[in-house]
């Protein structure tokens, strides 16, 4: 009853990150010392871009009536082109808050992010931005809202929206104590046997693939021998834990727990995004069911990416194979040029994922790469 799962959605350059920022102040779970602006932007290219590209959670400790809660707090990225972060995200949670900036009211990705909430039967919290602003629009803003969860008609609307400057910190509190009073905590199936649910992954050349998860049913700790439903392969898991942002070991992680498995494994295709996590050999015992995963993305743009020196290939194909882990969205096959030998056919979700891909295999991987002219795949019936 102690655990709460949540989600920050928003359109981009709503207040997402700032937001987060305030609640890690107000729960103390990064020293102030250590604090600095947008800090679960992990990326340096989050930083300079000012934009957030990867999901990332985070555990917040806040005492209530005597009560103290564990507030699993997944911060998601607002752009189009990273849509699909967040749709893993509000698999893993109850509740998200609706995040709506009171100076340009409802766009594009706070209509798109809102039913893929509705769509998990999530349960929201509108919240009104930057009321702090000389430019808000807080009664324009507010008719927009109650206009379009009046069209939804849903009965997950915990409330009516909440105001807040995420900038101030004022409304911020109260927004904490929302979240425990609307959001359920968790289904209690700790008598279960073990299901999890994998919704993002790493590589760490020490511990292998880790996958962050969340427990829907049961129970895991260190030693125990897993496998993977869609995968069918097992192993021995070296740690778990929960994020502070950073990994912090735990002896175990419980039902309805948002953390992370270090699996030891060095085969990165044997873990996929929305895969089940189970304990070897039960599956036939209790006829236990795969979760329900993700939808697969389909790729909107492709280009051809060559090195250009032709013996970084072997680099380039692992390098793909590790970015893969933290972004599932990403699509890619090899393909051979005349002009410029083998490389791969890669299918992005729109122009910005292109160019943030480009980067991080410049500067995580140290490779030079030749990009071709990007396209869009068509389909033509000839009649």
């Amino acid at each position: 009853m102690d655990i709460r799962n949540f989600c920050i959605i928003a359109h981009i350059d709503h207040g997402k990150s700032t937001l987060a920022d305030r609640f890690l102040e107000l729960t103390k779970t990064i020293d102030k010392l250590k604090m600095r602006s947008q800090f679960l932007d992990q990326m340096d290219l989050e930083r300079e871009k000012g934009i957030t590209i990867k999901l990332q959670p985070v555990q917040l400790d806040y005492q209530l009536s005597t009560i103290n809660y564990k507030l699993n707090l997944i911060d998601t990225p607002g752009h189009v082109d990273f849509t699909y972060e967040v749709s893993r995200s509000l698999a893993a949670v109850e509740g998200a808050i609706l995040l709506v900036d009171a100076t340009q009211g409802i766009q594009a990705q706070t209509l798109t992010n809102l039913h893929l909430a509705l769509e998990q039967n999530l349960f929201i919290i509108p919240v009104i931005n930057k009321i702090d602003l000389p430019n808000a629009q807080l009664e324009k803003t507010v008719k927009e809202i109650e206009q379009l969860l009046n069209y939804e008609s849903s009965s997950n609307i915990c409330c009516k929206p909440l105001f807040i400057s995420a900038k101030t910190g004022e409304g911020v509190e109260q927004l904490l104590c929302s979240v425990i009073k609307y959001i359920p905590p968790p289904t209690d199936n700790s008598n279960k046997p073990l299901r999890a649910l994998i919704f993002d992954s790493v590589y760490d050349e020490y511990k292998g693939v880790i996958v962050y998860v969340r427990i829907i049913d049961g129970k895991i700790k260190k030693g125990d021998q897993i496998e993977f439903m869609g995968t069918k392969k097992q192993a021995e898991i070296l740690e778990v834990g929960i994020f502070k942002p950073n990994f912090f070991p735990k002896n175990n992680l419980e039902t309805g727990e948002i953390g992370y498995i270090a699996t030891g494994l060095k085969d990165i295709k044997s873990c996929k995004v929305g895969d089940t996590i189970i304990i070897q050999n039960t599956a036939c015992d209790y006829k236990i069911k795969a979760l329900p995963g993700y939808k697969e993305v389909k790729p909107m743009v492709f280009a051809g990416l060559f090195c250009k020196d032709g013996s970084d290939y072997s680099k380039f194909r692992e390098a793909l194979d590790k970015l893969k882990l933290t972004d599932a969205s990403l699509f890619y096959e090899p393909e051979v040029s005349q002009a410029l030998g083998f490389g791969f056919r890669c299918g992005f979700l729109g122009m910005l994922h292109l160019e943030i891909i480009q980067e991080r295999l410049h500067r995580e991987y140290g490779l030079n790469l030749i990009i071709t002219t990007p396209s869009v795949a068509y389909k033509m019936i000839l009649r």
